[in-house]
C-alpha cells in the first residue's frame, strides 16, 4: 500500500516575499531561475510581484482621493462662505423691506 503524502502550503513572511522580489527585479535573471534559487515555485514569485506591483496602483489612488478630498474640503468651504454672504444679505434685505 503506497501512501501518499498531502501537500503542504508554506507560509513566508512578508519581508521574504519582499526581498525574494526585490532580488528578482534587481538581478535580471528569470522568474523561474531566482524561485529555484529560492527554493519556492515560480507561481508564488510571480504572484508576489504582481502584488508589489499592485501596492504601487494603490499607493497612486491613495494619493488621488487624497487630492480629490482636498478639492471637496476646499468647494464646501467656498460654498459655506456663499451661504453666510447669502444670509447676510437676506437679513440685510428683510430689514429694509421693514422700514
Amino acid at each position: 500500500m503506497v501512501v501518499e503524502k498531502a501537500p503542504t502550503t508554506r507560509r513566508y513572511s512578508a519581508e521574504f516575499k519582499r526581498d525574494a522580489v526585490a532580488l528578482y527585479r534587481s538581478s535580471g535573471r528569470s522568474l523561474r531561475e531566482v524561485s529555484k534559487e529560492l527554493g519556492i515555485t515560480d507561481m508564488s514569485l510571480a504572484a508576489w510581484v504582481k502584488e508589489a506591483d499592485g501596492s504601487s496602483d494603490d499607493d497612486q489612488r491613495d494619493k488621488e482621493t487624497a487630492r480629490e478630498e482636498a478639492g471637496l474640503r476646499k468647494r464646501i468651504r467656498e460654498l459655506e462662505d456663499e451661504i453666510e454672504i447669502l444670509k447676510r444679505f437676506t437679513k440685510y434685505w428683510v430689514r429694509e423691506g421693514d422700514k
